[in-house]
């Protein structure tokens, strides 16, 4: 069932879900009758040497292979290194080793005896890019039957974090309190705890789409309020709010991202985003964006101007 395993993989980079998995499918190759007998897990701050050679050295009962599963291989100890690696020089025909590591080095020894195994031998678990993540998501939703949209799929990761676990978990207890509906970011609010920090393009984004009372409840968990700092960004997106309404007004809104010098997909609302606002207004935002720079300069409160500015950019008007 189990003959055409390789005697050692390294599964190894920062996406835990991806290394998980990988555990899990080397699980599944074992007989379920003798998983017990034929099932060790370690970790490699914890092992015990000789245990861990104890175990690679037995032989499989009642199936055709044992599996050997070594989580935290990046942290075992210089000692237990050299001699996982001398077992790797000559191993038991009738195990699969499995490491696990979210940081190795392909310079380092281990990491090369594991690569010497075969060609597929070393698994990548890379972290994905940003925005990778909210399709990400979407997938991950209909793989338990859900619908999720991509606002909602991005208020997700904006709570949650990068984390493909973390992710994973959220995306089924979703499932469990949705009955089937497909899911709203609405309903995202409302069932999942933010614990990741707020990304000041989180912000900046609620900010061009408008949308107040976000950007006022992201404004308030900005892990860094310097009012000068978010000021600077603040301008800038202006900025490119009335490059994004230039191009489209010449009918060159395709030439965007390469005039921000960006990537398509972070320039991809901008359009939109700046058609929600009056011809001129982008303009007087600016003017605004510069009025307040010289009042923090001058000692005014910096939450009485940020949330007056804020206010101006959502379209409220702010009274004193």
């Amino acid at each position: 069932m189990a003959k055409d395993l390789l005697p050692a993989y390294l599964a190894v980079g920062p996406d835990e879900l991806k290394r998980n998995k990988m555990v899990e499918r080397l699980k599944k190759r074992l007989n379920e009758l003798f998983s017990a007998f034929n099932l060790d897990e370690f970790t490699g701050s914890t092992v015990d040497i000789d245990v861990l050679v104890s175990a690679l050295q037995t032989m499989p009962m009642g199936d055709s292979r044992r599996i050997v599963i070594l989580r935290e291989a990046d942290k075992l100890s210089k000692a237990a290194s050299e001699v996982v690696i001398l077992y790797l020089e000559n191993p038991n025909p009738t195990t699969t080793l499995l490491l696990t590591a979210q940081t190795l080095a392909r310079t380092t020894r281990l990491y090369k005896a594991v690569a010497k195994i075969g060609e597929k031998s070393v698994v990548l678990c890379a972290s994905m890019k940003p925005r990778e993540l909210a399709p990400y998501v979407q997938k991950l939703a209909a793989s338990y039957g859900l619908v999720i949209d991509f606002s909602a799929a991005q208020e997700l990761v904006d709570r949650v974090g990068d984390s493909t676990t973390m992710l994973d978990a959220q995306v089924k207890t979703l499932a469990a309190l949705s009955d089937g509906q497909p899911i709203t970011t609405s309903f995202v609010e409302q069932h999942i705890a933010r614990v990741a920090e707020v990304k000041p393009w989180t912000f900046l984004d609620s900010l061009s789409a408008r949308n107040l009372r976000r950007s006022l409840e992201l404004y308030e968990i900005l892990p860094d309020k310097n009012a000068l700092g978010l000021l600077t960004l603040i301008t800038t997106r202006v900025r490119e709010l009335i490059c994004a309404a230039s191009l489209k007004s010449r009918g060159e809104a395709a030439h965007l991202a390469t005039e921000l010098k960006k990537q398509d997909w972070q320039v991809r609302e901008y359009v939109k985003w700046a058609s929600a606002f009056k011809p001129g207004e982008l303009e007087r935002l600016l003017f605004a964006c510069a009025c307040c720079e010289r009042g923090l300069k001058s000692g005014a409160d910096e939450k009485t101007v940020m949330l007056k500015l804020i206010m101006q950019m959502c379209g409220n008007k702010y009274k004193v």
